[in-house]
């Protein structure tokens, strides 16, 4: 008997290895190039490219290039992230700035920005709860120690605001996903008393406070804005002159899991995507992984917000983080929420570096795993503003509102290399440069086009081939220049 008991519990620990070793054999995936062409679109300094259509390129059989040949590399069927989508703010600053256009300029932004065809086609929008820096002055929703929030309204929004966004989502075709963020609550549910200088959410207001997005966001909705989601804070660890509110990692978790997340589920708003954090990639992976490993916290978050801006500190961009982040969380989005350059100088406002910071974090930030990536200010005055406190920074349009003149700097067509040819539901797919003077990634549309972006921020003429499964396609990288090659 007891023999055959130790027969039995050998052939089930072998069954057992043997099911554990058993491969799972994936169906295989092919992509073929045959026939397919090449169209390359160029932006590049010292030259009138600007999302020009510059050539179209034919594939040919090369099983392996040798090392002296640069190469893309790309895989369509090495797949990673969707993209959500690519867009930027539709704050107080730009709907001001809109107002005092003519009719005849403010239809060419809003093509400029949210056509496919004769613009860039923008598929995603952030705009601020109550005020920002970005707005001619301080305000609020409600009266002083109203926590139920009775005297709550959006008047302010009306004048400007709330018209350029209707006329936004116009322009994209009656689409496009807006999430809200806001800078600080009241004044008077703070701590400090004050809008500005940071200052913590008072505990006896979070009930409040949590009210308050449902209410903003009940609000525009009846007024014919729907709201895709929304940010728990605006840069939580920065203390500003400008409207700010500090959140340490364990107040953000417990604001969410005890207030915001089930506040907002029990108004029937839990399709609303919750994005953490909203602040730069330095302490991304630290925030992310104090909310997250909370279970009663994480299953309210969507994602993981993040801006562009550790580069104050003199650190460069952190991407490293990013993809930690990613990796440590693949069932949570991430979403790059704001960036622009800083301290506003008319007399560089055709920096080439302009538009390259741009797509050096474009690609990176999709390349480390990030699903939908959002510009700041989509349109500021001739002085960077306006700003109530002196902020005033770069956007991709400028107007000069006393002449009523458009300029686009060169960011605006960085960011078009992306917005226009990459679409909402496409997939990440694998791409590899094998020159660091080439920065690329690539993704597989729905409609079967493949959309790879490589730019080049050195001073040189680089020859390379766009190759996929044994095709090369070959092509010339101009110095400080940015392509999409679309192989349909």
């Amino acid at each position: 008997m007891k023999q055959n008991l130790n027969m039995l519990l050998i052939l089930a620990t072998a069954f057992n290895v043997a099911a554990q070793n058993k491969k799972v054999v994936k169906p295989v995936q092919t992509y073929t190039v045959a026939n397919k062409k090449v169209t390359v679109y160029t932006t590049a300094d010292k030259s009138e490219y600007r999302i020009s259509k510059t050539e179209t390129l034919s594939f040919v059989e090369n099983k392996q290039p040798f090392e002296t040949e640069p190469c893309i590399f790309v895989d369509p069927t090495v797949k990673y992230q969707t993209l959500v989508g690519i867009g930027g703010a539709l704050t107080d600053a730009s709907a001001e700035t809109f107002a005092k256009l003519s009719k005849k300029n403010q239809q060419e932004l809003l093509t400029a920005y949210y056509s496919k065809d004769k613009g860039i086609g923008y598929t995603l929008a952030r705009t601020n709860i109550a005020s920002c820096d970005f707005s001619s002055g301080s305000y609020t929703y409600v009266q002083d120690n109203d926590k139920d929030l009775k005297t709550f309204s959006v008047a302010h929004d009306e004048t400007y605001k709330i018209p350029l966004i209707k006329q936004a989502i116009a322009a994209s075709g009656g689409k496009l996903p807006l999430f809200v963020s806001p800078w600080s609550p009241p004044a008077w549910m703070k701590d400090n008393n004050s809008l500005i200088q940071g200052g913590h959410l008072l505990p006896a207001y979070r009930q409040s406070w949590a009210n308050h997005y449902v209410k903003f966001i009940k609000t525009y909705e009846a007024m014919g804005i729907p709201i895709w989601g929304l940010s728990v804070q605006n840069e939580p660890m920065a203390k500003q002159k400008w409207e700010s509110c500090v959140f340490t990692a364990e107040e953000e978790r417990d604001f969410i899991k005890g207030f915001l997340g089930p506040t907002l589920q029990k108004a029937g708003l839990s399709s609303k995507k919750l994005i953490a954090w909203d602040h730069n990639r330095d302490q991304i992976f630290q925030r992310a992984s104090t909310i997250l490993n909370d279970n009663d916290a994480a299953k309210y978050v969507w994602g993981i917000g993040f801006h562009w801006y550790e580069t104050w500190t003199g650190s460069g961009m952190q991407f490293g983080n990013v993809k930690q982040t990613h990796e440590a969380y693949p069932d949570k989005a991430l979403i790059f929420t704001e960036g622009c350059k800083e301290k506003y100088d008319v007399n560089k406002l055709d920096d080439w570096t302009l538009g390259e910071r741009y797509g050096y974090s474009m690609i990176n930030d999709f390349n480390a795993g990030t699903a939908a990536w959002t510009d700041w200010n989509i349109l500021l005055d001739e002085k960077g503003g306006p700003n109530h406190v002196g902020n005033f920074c770069f956007a991709p349009v400028h107007a000069d509102t006393k002449n009523d003149k458009l300029i686009y700097t060169n960011a605006y067509y960085y960011m078009g290399h992306f917005s226009k040819f990459i679409r909402p539901g496409a997939k990440r797919i694998g791409a590899a440069s094998s020159r660091d003077k080439l920065q690329s990634t690539a993704f597989l549309n729905t409609d079967g086009k493949l959309v790879v972006v490589v730019m080049n921020q050195s001073d040189d003429k680089l020859k390379y081939s766009l190759w996929i499964k044994g095709e090369a396609a070959t092509t010339t990288s101009l110095p400080h220049s940015i392509t999409t090659l679309v192989v349909e």
